[in-house]
């Protein structure tokens, strides 16, 4: 079980027996993939468009070993929806509504990772925030998303109408930090550790809840809403400050190369396939965690092997 003090009122909520920890075959699917995406951002423009021998046997640009790794990505995935729902075909539908946010987590890495950290703090003009502080909004909704569903899963009220009160008392954000100072601090890499962090704890802690807790009342945004509302945004969160990103990319005048493009294209497919499997728990599902951390180990090779021909 994951155990996170900054985060005890998340733990506090929720029951430790229907926990789904981060399988450790997970984990190393993600070091492959972020060692993928690591491969292509070293390869110069020139060796794109050298030749590569892959593994089909024909020789190809060195730029198709980026779409072939995503492609093998993309095989995971499908296949891993074909082992889960070959299992328990009574998965609870928590699981299923927090999938998604990690394909949107991996759409953001996808524009972070190529990241050069000077670009943190430059500011965009016109008030728009710069990256920094949109990471660490990001960040802080987020874990705001699971303290706030832990407190309303507390009250377990039956609907969510406007008889619901208007919220957590002031005092049970004792201790909760602040967007602009603690959430923000650091270089991209800490910044995109924080984020991984709290949606895995998240995913975690609330992927196991029973069907009839999503029907619980709650609010957001001062709007009456069920439990399984606040669940289902996460992921549309995610990808709305992506799209912001991209919208400071732009104030700021910076252009992706391919390589940067090509890793984006790779890190969504990986976050599709890990979507399967996140959250989730039953028969189906381990075999499914296992042929995703196979796309990825294959992913990471073909990389490796497509950079090597571009450095020969």
């Amino acid at each position: 079980m994951t155990t996170l003090t900054l985060d005890t009122p998340i733990l506090d909520a929720t029951d430790d027996t229907l926990a789904r920890p981060l399988p450790s075959a997970i984990a190393d699917a993600r070091a492959d993939v972020l060692s993928a995406a690591a491969d292509l951002l070293a390869i110069p423009d020139a060796g794109l468009v050298k030749p590569w021998d892959w593994i089909g046997g024909s020789e190809e640009e060195v730029r198709y070993g980026a779409y072939r790794a995503a492609e093998a990505l993309e095989l995971a995935e499908i296949e891993a929806r074909t082992l889960v729902s070959a299992g328990d075909a009574s998965e609870r539908r928590a699981a299923l509504v927090v999938g998604p946010a990690t394909a949107a987590r991996w759409e953001l890495h996808g524009l972070l990772v190529p990241l050069d950290d000077a670009l943190l703090d430059a500011d965009p003009g016109g008030g728009e925030w710069s990256i920094r502080q949109t990471l660490g909004h990001t960040i802080n909704s987020q874990r705001g998303y699971g303290w706030g569903s832990a407190y309303w899963l507390g009250q377990t009220y039956d609907v969510a109408d406007a008889t619901l009160p208007k919220g957590a008392p002031e005092s049970y954000w004792d201790g909760f930090p602040d967007e602009e100072t603690s959430e923000a601090e650091g270089d991209l890499a800490a910044l995109r550790a924080r984020l991984d962090a709290i949606l895995d704890l998240c995913g975690e802690r609330f992927g196991g809840l029973p069907d009839e807790r999503l029907q619980l009342g709650s609010r957001w945004s001062g709007y009456a809403v069920t439990i399984g509302f606040r669940l289902g945004r996460w992921s549309s969160h995610f990808r709305e400050h992506a799209i912001q990103i991209e919208k400071t990319f732009a104030l700021l005048g910076h252009i992706p190369n391919e390589q940067a493009r090509l890793v984006r294209n790779l890190l969504a497919s990986y976050g599709r396939a890990e979507s399967v499997v996140f959250g989730r728990a039953g028969t189906g599902v381990d075999a499914a965690v296992d042929r995703v951390a196979r796309g990825a180990a294959e992913a990471r090779e073909t990389t490796a092997s497509a950079r090597a021909a571009a450095e020969a």
